[in-house]
């Protein structure tokens, strides 16, 4: 008798201890779970060769999954590439979606509101679809879903039987005026980009940037912990990635790799065969019709984005899809830092040799203009207020750091091409040069191929009506 009582209740603690176990299993569909950064670049991770800071949870799901290194935002600038991933449609599609500060049409169909329509609970935390008005799109909640304070507390409101999709968004602060905290970050082996320079300001710079990045690792790594803990971590594809690139000069809003080139890794426990790299051209924009996929719901033929499920499904490593071999960016415009609101729209084509990039107004300044001062970020406001650009300024007549002034901050021609063989860093613009004719002619015709398939005013060689736009920013009543 006593016996029978010690493994009933022996047996009691083992219900208790696998029931978040049998209740996670329940759903049919996988959660979705998305960590977007805000404002970081490709290569700063170990796992793209970089030992700056150590970043455990961005390997483990790297380890476990696929990561990606060829992943690029479809635009370099915050609240046109969340349109872009919402959407899953590149942001020329995208009316007022295709600007900062601009407004996501209430009709582009986005994958959390079909998810929700499918069955799915959706929230969201920090940084959603942002910085612009909801309502001024004819939105009354942001497309990322419901909002919440945190993952834990969006998933201990989970019902067992229901698949979930969540968006935790990472949110960015400027640093000036902030003390450097060095502790965690080793620069002392880390090679400042060529078009950067090597000063004690930039140093500063990278200090911050690093230590943003390692907070957002830890963030990752609590949540992977509580997925743990609610037994749904198998059940649970997990993306970490980035909007657009890091917040320095040369950097976001341009479309230079260090604007556009993102970290992503994947990890969905069986789903997907572990410890893969994939080198395959993908655009974030694929992980709208990828989640819809992988939740059985139809891919409306708005999306014009491709599911990563052939890949996410595959066993090898290296170029999956011989198809996926290039990919395209483009930008309209960022911050208010030209006269009359304008932009400065540009479209590129990426693949593995070349970036070849059309400027369509190249008489315009691509940082701003320079004397045209913005009210948060002062004069060349496409450009973000931090230590280096401040140096670059005030240094900006000076032989040694001239050329890297003019790199950030001057015109630019119609055509820009890089050979990424000879340039990875995309220093030289060899547009026009001898040797390079063919290699420019090609991609030219292959990126207007794709504008005009896509619908893009400025491939059928339509009025463009980006400019026109309202800018919804709490200080555009104070510039003109």
């Amino acid at each position: 008798m006593k016996r029978n009582l010690r493994c009933l209740v022996a047996f009691g603690w083992l219900a208790l201890a696998v029931a978040p176990l049998l209740s996670a299993a329940q759903p049919s569909r996988p959660n979705i779970l998305f960590c977007l950064g805000d404002n970081y670049s490709w290569l700063h991770l170990p796992s793209y060769g970089c030992n700056a800071i150590q970043a455990p949870n961005f390997e483990r799901i790297a380890r476990e999954g696929v990561v990606f290194r060829n992943a690029f935002s479809c635009a370099p600038s915050c609240a046109p590439s969340r349109s872009g991933i919402l959407t899953g449609q590149d942001i020329w599609r995208l009316a007022e979606g295709a600007n900062l500060h601009g407004s996501l049409p209430g009709q582009l169909p986005t994958y959390p509101a079909l998810l929700e329509q499918a069955g799915y609970r959706v929230g969201y935390t920090g940084k959603g679809w942002a910085p612009g008005s909801l309502e001024a799109g004819g939105r009354t909640r942001n497309p990322a879903g419901d909002k919440f304070a945190g993952f834990r507390e969006f998933l201990a409101e989970q019902p067992a039987a229901q698949p979930f999709c969540f968006w935790y968004g990472d949110v960015y602060s400027n640093p000036l005026g902030k003390p450097v905290v060095k502790e965690g970050v080793d620069l002392d082996h880390f090679r400042i980009p060529a078009f950067l320079p090597d000063v004690q300001a930039t140093r500063d710079d990278f200090y911050y940037y690093f230590q943003r990045l390692r907070r957002l690792d830890a963030a990752m790594g609590d949540m992977l912990e509580a997925l743990e803990r609610s037994g749904q971590l198998e059940n649970t594809l997990i993306v970490f990635t980035a909007d657009n690139g890091m917040d320095l000069p040369r950097g976001y809003p341009n479309v230079y790799d260090y604007g556009t080139h993102m970290f992503m890794a994947m990890r969905w426990g069986q789903g997907i065969k572990a410890g893969r790299t994939v080198d395959d051209f993908v655009n974030l924009i694929d992980l709208a019709p990828t989640f819809l996929e992988i939740a059985g719901v139809p891919v409306p033929s708005a999306m014009t984005a491709r599911s990563l499920m052939p890949i996410l499904k595959a066993e090898g490593s290296g170029r999956i899809d011989p198809r996926r071999d290039r990919v395209f960016t483009a930008r309209e415009r960022h911050a208010w830092a030209r006269r009359g609101g304008l932009g400065y729209p540009m479209r590129t084509i990426r693949t593995d040799d070349f970036l070849y990039i059309r400027n369509y107004e190249p008489d315009r300044w691509p940082a701003g203009d320079p004397d045209f001062v913005h009210p948060t970020q002062g004069i060349y406001a496409d450009i973000d207020r931090c230590a280096t650009k401040s140096f670059l300024y005030e240094n900006r007549n000076d032989p040694a750091h001239k050329a890297l002034f003019d790199l950030s901050f001057g015109k630019r021609p119609a055509e820009e091409l890089y050979d990424l063989r000879k340039d990875p860093e995309q220093l030289r613009n060899v547009a026009g040069q001898p040797g390079y004719t063919a290699a420019q002619r090609k991609l030219a015709a292959d990126l207007l191929e794709y504008l005009r398939a896509t619908g893009d005013p400025r491939g059928l060689g339509r009025p463009a009506p980006w400019d026109a736009y309202p800018y919804h920013a709490a200080y555009r009543n104070t510039v003109q």
